[in-house]
């Protein structure tokens, strides 16, 4: 084990599977000549040249339409977008040719496709720039949703998703990127839909994803201070859900608590509380509640992102009502 960076994590994987397989190659606005817009891709020009780490122009939906094409001719395209903000433009490949096309082909055609970047808020960048689309790529079958939450996750999901023969949505944090974690040596993959507990407990669950298993692990360790118990799951992926883990430590803790970055109508939120009313009613002693983003555009001022976005302060409160204690 050593300690790397998000971004390094990142990188190890992309090359590793390079270096794999020559069908892999690397797309996107900046990934080649500058080293990627956050250098995720630092180096990988100078390794593997032109034909395989191509800048593109700023035209996502011309580029994501190439990877597709690509995929069904037999490569394993890796189209980054610089933000899923971005990636609206090109939604129409993304959902209607390559979510759809094993479908409409009859299993003739696979996408073996990632499409990558970071997702959600990161800073001062206001409404176009600031959006959390992990429930609308979700929303939609055909693709796979990967949303990893560290440095080690990240490597052996990413590794994962460039080995699907599925379209993977992987999705980023423009404020992961320098975080740092122990990263295993050597060659590892995890597999697509599997969750993982990344704090047992026994009091409540908190369910999150992403960059929100920060907020949700320091409202736990919090917690713990008060002498509440949570366990906290990362979900890792969202389309597919690990609905199993999740039921079974309601079961266990008989309380949910979910963490999500999104606004709060139709989100991941809302699918697994449906689920988990479902599958272990009867276990629940209080009503499910959710910690969500606000339900506007996210503004410029850090005032107004501070009371838009989740906070650990916002966790131990819903903790404390799904436990019937005083706030």
């Amino acid at each position: 084990m050593r300690e790397i960076q998000f971004r390094e994590a990142l990188r190890e994987a992309l090359s590793e599977e390079m270096r794999r397989d020559e069908k892999v190659f690397l797309m996107g606005e900046e990934v080649a000549l500058y080293n990627g817009a956050y250098k995720v891709s630092q180096g990988m020009l100078d390794e593997f040249g032109p034909k395989r780490v191509i800048d593109t122009p700023i035209a996502e939906l011309g580029f994501a339409g190439i990877g597709v094409g690509a995929a069904m001719n037999g490569l394993r395209p890796i189209i980054e977008f610089m933000t899923f903000n971005f990636s609206l433009v090109a939604i129409d490949q993304v959902i209607n040719s390559a979510a759809k096309m094993m479908s409409m082909s009859g299993g003739n055609f696979t996408v073996p496709i990632v499409f990558r970047g970071p997702t959600g808020s990161a800073g001062m960048l206001s409404s176009q720039h600031s959006q959390a689309f992990e429930n609308w790529y979700a929303n939609c079958p055909g693709l796979k949703v990967v949303v990893p939450s560290n440095p080690a996750d990240a490597k052996g999901l990413l590794k994962a998703a460039i080995r699907d023969n599925d379209p993977v949505i992987f999705m980023e944090s423009e404020q992961m990127y320098g975080d740092k974690g122990m990263v295993p040596e050597g060659e590892y993959v995890m597999p697509i839909g599997v969750a993982d507990i990344k704090r047992p407990g026994t009091d409540v669950t908190i369910v999150s994803f992403g960059k929100m298993m920060k907020i949700a692990l320091k409202a736990a360790e919090e917690l713990e201070a008060e002498q509440i118990s949570a366990e906290v799951i990362d979900l890792r992926s969202v389309r597919p859900i690990d609905y199993n883990m999740i039921v079974e430590s309601v079961k266990k803790t008989n309380r949910l608590v979910i963490v999500e970055e999104s606004w709060p109508l139709a989100s991941i939120a809302s699918e697994i509380s449906f689920m988990v009313q479902k599958r272990a009613f009867d276990h629940l002693d209080a009503p499910i509640l959710r910690v969500m983003g606000g339900d506007v555009p996210l503004p410029y001022a850090p005032t107004l992102i501070e009371a838009y976005l989740p906070n650990p302060a916002r966790v131990i409160k819903a903790v404390k009502e799904v436990m019937y204690m005083k706030a």
